[in-house]
């Protein structure tokens, strides 16, 4: 068995494969598999056969060309990837240095394993020239609460981090 105190200081790194790992069942041989599998947050610049099947998970009310769309000019799309699998997606809408957020998601399997709050965090990492975040606000409690932990205000109807 890995140490609590080893586990919560690799959890606190935020690089290893936290979400997949149940520290009450944990063993060393699945945690250094699971250490070797790093979750990486990316900005596609195309889409695989593999990302279409995993965004349909994520979003499956939206089309290919949907995404296609979220890959040309001033819009972006970022994705938690874990051994090569999308596991949560956002869209930005850039403007200067200003930038809107759209469809943030994570796939339902993977919720509250802190992989869309590492996709925040990361992507506000890349991209440092933007200064102002917003994301258009839904009634959903839980979504509240996560924008609320990534640090963003609730202004109106629009989420927003200065």
């Amino acid at each position: 068995m890995i140490p609590k105190k080893l586990f919560d200081l690799l959890l606190y790194k935020k690089s290893y494969a936290r979400f997949l790992v149940d520290s009450a069942t944990l063993n060393a041989p699945l945690f250094l598999t699971f250490c070797l599998m790093k979750l990486t947050i990316q900005k596609l610049t195309s889409l695989s056969a593999q990302d279409l099947i995993d965004l349909a998970k994520i979003w499956p009310e939206q089309t290919e060309s949907d995404w296609q769309a979220s890959l040309q000019n001033d819009h972006a799309l970022f994705a938690a990837v874990f051994n090569e699998r999308i596991l949560g997606a956002v869209k930005i809408t850039l403007d200067g240095n200003q930038a809107k957020l759209s469809d943030l998601l994570v796939r339902e399997v993977t919720r509250r394993r802190g992989v869309g709050l590492y996709l925040m965090e990361d992507l506000q990492a890349q991209v440092p020239q933007v200064k102002s975040w917003t994301m258009k606000a839904e009634p959903e409690p839980v979504l509240d609460a996560f924008m609320q932990a990534c640090g963003f205000s609730l202004q109106g109807n629009i989420w927003k981090k200065p």
